[in-house]
């Protein structure tokens, strides 16, 4: 399954290269983690409906706390785990048990990981192009 959304995000990212846009290509980015995050927690239909309003507001929250402490990395830290600690319920609430929970910051984590790599691959195959 990892494999099959790494092809997704390495074929859609080649195609969001061609772009020039930079609003395109964060909505694609965007686009992959909410289908990416669906497809780990298995969301059903009526959670997704459910679910996605509630992860908006969170990552809006993440989002303000890193322009918030962007001189500070712990403070930051500290804010996000309050954060996931206060929306934490609101998921159950939709996913029903903590291991669902658990399971959507686990995949947040894994699909920036994977994109991180990815974006660290295409900088070394930039680099080995201009060096010929």
């Amino acid at each position: 399954m990892l494999k099959r959304i790494l092809f997704l995000m390495i074929f859609v990212g080649t195609i969001s290269g061609i772009s020039a846009q930079a609003g395109k290509r964060g909505e694609r980015i965007q686009a992959l983690k909410i289908a990416y995050i669906t497809q780990v927690v298995k969301l059903t239909p009526e959670e997704a409906q459910s679910f996605w309003p509630i992860y908006n507001r969170y990552f809006e929250e993440i989002k303000k706390a890193r322009q918030d402490f962007m001189s500070d990395e712990l403070q930051y830290q500290e804010e996000v785990l309050n954060i996931k600690k206060k929306y934490k319920p609101e998921f159950k609430k939709v996913l029903k048990d903590d291991s669902r929970v658990n399971l959507v910051y686990k995949a947040e984590q894994d699909f920036l990981t994977a994109m991180q790599k990815e974006i660290r691959k295409r900088m070394q195959q930039k680099q080995k192009i201009n060096k010929k």
